[in-house]
């Protein structure tokens, strides 16, 4: 989808290289930037998952005559990825201003925790941190527990990769009607913010909004997870009383009245109590076929291993053996079709003589 844009991605951490791989899924040309000797990160593997699909070319960015290859790289790019503290792509002589005047129509994607701009711009941060500051990690688990969610999925991915992405794909389409490039701003505190429009759209009215444990999708007893004997775990989310409807008939509940009262927040603590001593009486595979093909809204949670045989996301082709391990395939898919196998991930600077040699540039 994306043939004939190319991107350069500066090496960083997290979001940024999830950025690049997404677009490199797509199609895009991408081309990260390595450097030429790896962080002494313990346990960090020589390929990245993360650089699937891409070319890698090692260069020093304090050395000129690297800037300069880097220069004539981003002469014919239609957009750059970079994720360091603000300030410090300008240090180096290869910010906005720099570039923009290589490249005119270049999209500059930034891709910080905090933003460009604020008082804690220049502080270090986490996912989480981000998160919880934004809002986002408020609603993460059960009223009493402390908030956890999923790790970088929220943060890093949701707020933060994807909404550059998005920031990209706009930047270049814009870029194609005007001519003229744009800076994009893409901070995991405002993108994880903004993930929770959809949620407060369906906070209830009143001084109890902000409570957790008593909105529409975190408080009731139809929109949990509850264990199993077997310490397995299975997930409810019937929300449309005809979904409820055929979640009590399953159970054969059909005619509780308890369970009658599914939008009485009052019923909602009893009835998530008599629903856990329900689900605790049996293993997780009784649960999985008694819901199995019904509109009950119900789903074991599974590992990502179990998830990878699991007969829908195996027909999908969801999940893939690839590298040695196991990966998520691309996402979305076009046309009905079966995302491609993976791309390989390249070692560091493996491309290094094949780039050089496009740009007409000896080797370094």
């Amino acid at each position: 989808m994306l043939e004939g844009i190319r991107i350069i991605e500066i090496e960083g951490l997290g979001p940024g290289p999830f950025a690049g791989m997404m677009l490199a899924d797509l199609g895009a040309d991408m081309i990260v930037v390595h450097r030429k000797t790896a962080d002494p990160v313990p346990g960090k593997a020589e390929r990245n998952l993360l650089d699937r699909g891409k070319r890698s070319i090692a260069l020093d960015l304090k050395d000129a005559g690297d800037v300069a290859v880097l220069k004539r790289l981003i002469a014919g790019a239609h957009g750059l990825i970079e994720g360091f503290r603000p300030g410090v792509m300008e240090r180096l002589g290869l910010g906005p201003t720099e570039l923009l005047a290589v490249q005119p129509r270049l999209v500059y994607g930034r891709m910080t925790g905090w933003g460009q701009s604020g008082p804690r711009s220049q502080q270090a941060g986490h996912d989480l941190n981000y998160i919880a500051l934004s809002g986002a990690a408020w609603f993460a688990s059960p009223a009493g527990q402390p908030p956890f969610p999923p790790p970088t999925l929220v943060g890093d991915i949701g707020g933060g990769a994807l909404y550059l992405v998005a920031g990209l794909l706009a930047g270049i389409l814009r870029a194609h009607r005007s001519g003229t490039g744009t800076v994009v701003d893409a901070a995991i505190v405002d993108g994880s913010a903004h993930m929770m429009n959809l949620l407060m759209s369906l906070r209830p009215a009143g001084p109890r909004a902000s409570d957790r444990g008593h909105g529409l999708l975190d408080g009731p007893h139809w929109s949990r997870c509850y264990a199993c004997t077997d310490g397995g775990w299975i997930s409810v989310q019937c929300l449309e009383p005809k979904f409820y409807a055929v979640f009590l008939e399953k159970l054969g509940l059909r005619d509780d009245p308890g369970f009658a009262r599914q939008f009485v927040p009052e019923a909602w603590p009893v009835l998530a109590g008599r629903l856990s001593g329900i689900f605790a009486a049996q293993p997780l595979a009784c649960w999985v076929e008694l819901f199995a093909g019904s509109d009950a809204c119900v789903a074991p949670v599974l590992s990502p291993e179990q998830a990878a045989e699991d007969p829908h996301l195996a027909a999908r082709g969801t999940w893939v053996a690839a590298e040695g391990g196991l990966q998520a395939g691309a996402a979305p898919r076009f046309d009905g079709r079966l995302p491609d196998t993976p791309r390989a991930s390249p070692s560091r600077g493996e491309h290094t003589a094949a780039i050089l040699a496009e740009l007409g540039a000896r080797p370094v």
